[in-house]
């Protein structure tokens, strides 16, 4: 891409640790945003986390690329009195503080409003900071279990819950919904700019780790009150932890209503694994005749089954659908399942996706270098703008690398 990003000229100032602050910074940054992360003394968190030199973390490594790092104490009186200057001079900012401390350091609402009301303010709470529960301390894997997303990912014979795949998905989609509500924000500032007047007070925005985690359930955070309340009420009741039996009553349920479709599962092939991923007739019926058989159930895999026969039955069709794709490679029936257009892949491992073409051609792996440990690959960014995949601008930041520079740009007289 030529020519300036489209948040160029843009400041956000981040003051955030760990996973969902940081991806906003990072995902607006990859935008063009001049992202100033300011620090504490000790660094980020994450840049201890597991290391593997002193301070080099690739947890780090992974959320932090394209900003400048800012160390400021914002427990003495000389850094909050640098961070108002730093307010003064943002278009926006972020932080992932608790209630008090933001309020403490500076950094709530009302306070960055007084020093710069034409800057869009943003949080990422909790559990919100509303209701019982908000003062909370909480990280993804609370925020999982309190939304029941950890029972949603309940399965085995072992009814423990886990995040599926380890994935701090409530981490991450607050991230995202930050960066969004960050656009929003800067969008509707200019919009409220008339000729002649000063920019409008810009809104605060609070997006949570709760929140997150119901967002990605929204398909199934949905009662048709006239069905599903009398089933609320009755456990209401008898309010008691989720026990193992409730686990693997949700686990069961799951298992039953999967066990019988043959079409959005995966599959042991002869020498590896595939998914297929049918969501309508049309796609089911080919998957089907690929593999050389047929499928009375194919319309609604899901349906109920009429009796037990009609369960056997079913239950023995998918067993001749395993034995099929077991019998040879998957790369084979992968290009036989696509050339009848239907949704198929082979299974990958994360580490193979470094060299892998797709992700390659879509600019999703880059390669930074750094002057402290080399070339580091990692995750690319997740815009295309006019076609082009933007490369980073710059590598991770060394603590504190920028201090001097950017309180110095503070210090200039404002244009």
């Amino acid at each position: 891409m030529t020519g300036p990003l489209p948040l160029a000229g843009i400041r956000v100032l981040e003051y955030a640790q760990y996973v969902a602050g940081p991806f906003a910074g990072m995902l607006l940054a990859d935008l063009g945003a001049d992202v100033i992360k300011v620090e504490p003394p000790a660094g980020d968190a994450w840049r201890h986390y597991e290391p593997f030199a002193e301070g080099e973390s690739r947890y780090f490594y992974a959320l932090n690329r394209n900003k400048r790092s800012v160390v400021l104490d914002l427990k003495d009186d000389q850094g909050r009195h640098a961070s108002r200057a730093l307010i003064r001079s943002a278009d926006a900012v972020l932080h992932n503080l608790p209630a008090d401390r933001a309020h403490r350091f500076g950094l709530d609402r009302e306070s960055v409003r007084e020093l710069n009301p034409a800057a869009v303010w943003c949080c990422v709470s909790a559990l919100g900071s509303d209701g019982p529960e908000a003062a909370v301390t909480a990280f993804d894997l609370i925020a999982q279990a309190v939304s029941g997303l950890l029972l949603a990912g309940a399965q085995g014979s072992a009814p423990v819950p886990q995040r599926a795949g380890g994935i701090a998905m409530a981490d991450f989609t607050a991230g995202l919904l930050a960066a969004a509500a960050v656009l929003a924000g800067l969008v509707g500032r200019e919009r409220s700019v008339s000729p002649g007047r000063e920019c409008d007070a810009a809104r605060g925005f609070e997006v949570s780790l709760l929140g997150a985690a119901l967002a990605v359930q929204a398909q199934r955070f949905v009662s048709v009150e006239t069905i599903d309340r009398a089933g609320r009420e009755q456990r209401k009741q008898t309010p008691v932890p989720a026990s193992a039996g409730d686990l693997e009553r949700h686990a069961h349920a799951q298992r039953t209503r999967d066990e019988l479709d043959p079409y959005y599962r995966a599959y042991a092939a002869s020498d590896g694994f595939l998914v297929l991923a049918c969501l309508h007739e049309r796609q089911r019926r080919a998957a089907a005749a690929v593999l050389g058989l047929e499928d009375p159930w194919a319309a609604n895999p899901h349906a109920p089954p009429a009796g037990a026969v009609e369960r056997e039955h079913r239950l023995a069709l998918v067993a001749r659908f395993e034995r099929r794709v077991a019998a040879e490679p998957a790369a084979a029936w992968v290009s036989r399942l696509r050339a009848a257009c239907v949704p198929a892949s082979e299974v990958r491992l994360l580490d193979q996706l470094f060299e892998d073409d797709q992700v390659s051609a879509n600019g999703l792996v880059h390669t930074l270098r750094d002057k402290r440990v080399g070339p580091v690959k990692l995750l690319g960014s997740l815009f295309k703008i006019d076609g082009f995949a933007t490369p980073p601008r710059q590598s991770i930041p060394t603590l504190g690398e920028h201090t001097e520079e950017v309180l110095a740009e503070c210090r200039q007289p404002q244009a």
